[in-house]
């Protein structure tokens, strides 16, 4: 029987991609996706919510009802992890990035929003909701500055580099 993907057969390599090309991959991952699960803890224990997320190098944001699990998970424990991944066809395919930071919630008035706002493609979710695009929200916007991310790629095996790579910030 013929082999698809002879490169995935074998000892897994465990080279290192260099900072700068790790780095270009996860951010074309996080700007080619829109989707993530985040996690969080509460008091009955993980949550896990699909999310519709936007990319600012590697922060992720997205808004948030206030009174939602996930927003009092995060007001009792700040730390979550998110898991961004790109639809799997098969094992060469498989590509997705663990994303571990502190959730922050800025508020309409928080000083650090309208950097983050500028990147924030309000206006897409504005028009599913029959909201008028000339009166800007003032949802809450959660923003997760990644300390470290675990990013795999399967077909990185395939140029002699470990599927399985960590960035730190």
């Amino acid at each position: 029987m013929p082999l698809t993907n002879p490169w995935l057969t074998g000892p897994t390599p465990t080279r290192k991609l260099d900072r700068e090309r790790l780095a270009e991959r996860i951010l074309n991952l996080l700007s080619s996706q829109n989707m993530c699960v985040l996690a969080t803890t509460g008091p009955d224990g993980p949550l896990a919510t699909p999310v519709r997320y936007y990319p600012l190098d590697f922060t992720l944001m997205f808004t948030a009802a206030p009174r939602s699990p996930k927003m009092r998970n995060i007001a009792a424990d700040p730390r979550v992890s998110i898991g961004v991944f790109a639809p799997l066809v098969g094992l060469a395919s498989s590509r997705g990035a663990q994303v571990f930071g502190t959730a922050r919630v800025l508020g309409p008035d928080h000083p650090d929003r309208a950097h983050h706002w500028a990147a924030f493609r309000w206006e897409n979710e504005h028009a599913e909701r029959g909201r008028p695009l000339s009166e800007p929200p003032e949802d809450l916007l959660v923003v997760i500055e990644a300390d470290r991310i675990v990013y795999t790629e399967h077909w990185l095996r395939r140029e002699g580099y470990a599927p399985r790579q960590h960035w730190r910030r």
